[in-house]
């Protein structure tokens, strides 16, 4: 528990597997004060969700673990922005909120200790209102679309709405009242961007934490967008399979997206990875830690196919949770006929 633990445990466990911090020295300064630290994590209840987001739920238990106060924003409103049909924003957002617990849950992490909030709960507000026309009238449209490339659906003739998104997501910090956002690495520009104009109409900067971009199974960037990398928590095991053996994985070259899966999401929730083999192929092999992982792959002690069937193995397992559950099915059914 965050009581037991000293300011070093507990900085330790917040910077973890982490890729950046934007205000480290004040993240060290609330930790040594002993006052409470306040954290959250937004997500856009855009497309069907993918084991993507296993990866921010882990680091969301290690911020509840080191006593942070963790607040996930459903922005349904941001969403809309993306190009989201206003009239599918409710039943999107209710498949998130219930999807999210239910990842919660199989980690681990007690929700009871978690506050959701729904974009549109804090956004339709007059001083949220005057305050986006405070920012409109300071940030630049070549500030904001710079901000927003890596998040925004822009295109080649980008609508007033993607323009409008940066200064919505910077003043979440303020009135969700937080010290800290936490975000993927592609969030960075909006990040310094609240970071440079939050100050500018009397608010102050918060902390910014990024996770580090995790490797797709096809290519460079996990992505939901694209489909080969997609594997979505509804799939069946033979789809899990299937998007597994199509995975990029060279033997004895561990830079891709099995490792990674193996690295931050199973050993993250398990202490052994098994896999097991046939015994005329050797019996089954055991990986106390990642490290043991990685040393048997490099030295091509372990074959790329077996690499696939433990992984696969272990994600049809993770998933059963939530192909086994009625509620989840239902909503998703709701937000996404056409799956």
């Amino acid at each position: 528990m965050a009581e037991k633990m000293n300011s070093k445990d507990r900085l330790d466990l917040i910077t973890r597997n982490i890729a950046e911090i934007i205000g480290k020295d004040d993240l060290e300064k609330k930790i040594k004060s002993g006052k409470d630290i306040s954290l959250y994590w937004g997500t856009m209840p855009t497309g069907s969700i993918s084991i993507a987001y296993f990866f921010p739920m882990m680091k969301i238990a290690d911020f509840l673990k080191a006593g942070i106060k963790v607040k996930i924003l459903l922005a349904d409103l941001h969403a809309a922005l993306d190009s989201v049909p206003w009239e599918e924003l409710e039943k999107r957002t209710a498949y998130y909120k219930k999807a999210i617990v239910t990842m919660l849950e199989t980690i681990g992490v007690p929700v009871d200790n978690l506050q959701f909030v729904q974009g549109k709960d804090i956004q339709v507000d007059t001083d949220y209102y005057m305050d986006l026309l405070k920012l409109s009238t300071i940030a630049s449209i070549h500030d904001s679309k710079k901000a927003a490339s890596e998040v925004v659906k822009l295109g080649d003739n980008p609508k007033l709405s993607g323009v409008i998104y940066p200064l919505m997501q910077a003043l979440d910090e303020e009135y969700l009242g937080v010290d800290i956002q936490f975000g993927g690495l592609d969030q960075r520009k909006i990040m310094v961007f609240a970071r440079e104009n939050l100050p500018k109409i009397g608010y102050k900067q918060r902390i910014e934490i990024m996770n580090p971009l995790i490797r797709g199974l096809v290519g460079e960037k996990m992505s939901s967008s694209i489909k080969s990398t997609k594997i979505d928590l509804m799939d069946d095991e033979s789809v899990v399979k299937k998007r597994i053996n199509k995975a990029d994985c060279v033997a004895g070259n561990p830079d891709n997206g099995l490792m990674a899966l193996a690295q931050y999401l199973i050993f993250g929730v398990k202490d052994k990875f098994v896999i097991e083999r046939p015994d005329k192929y050797g019996g089954n092999l055991e990986f106390n830690n990642y490290k043991e992982l990685k040393v048997a792959f490099e030295a091509e002690k372990l074959h790329p196919m077996d690499l696939k069937a433990g992984v696969a193995s272990e994600l049809n397992e993770l998933l059963s949770n939530f192909r086994d559950n009625a509620e989840l099915t239902k909503l998703h059914k709701a937000a996404y006929p056409q799956d």
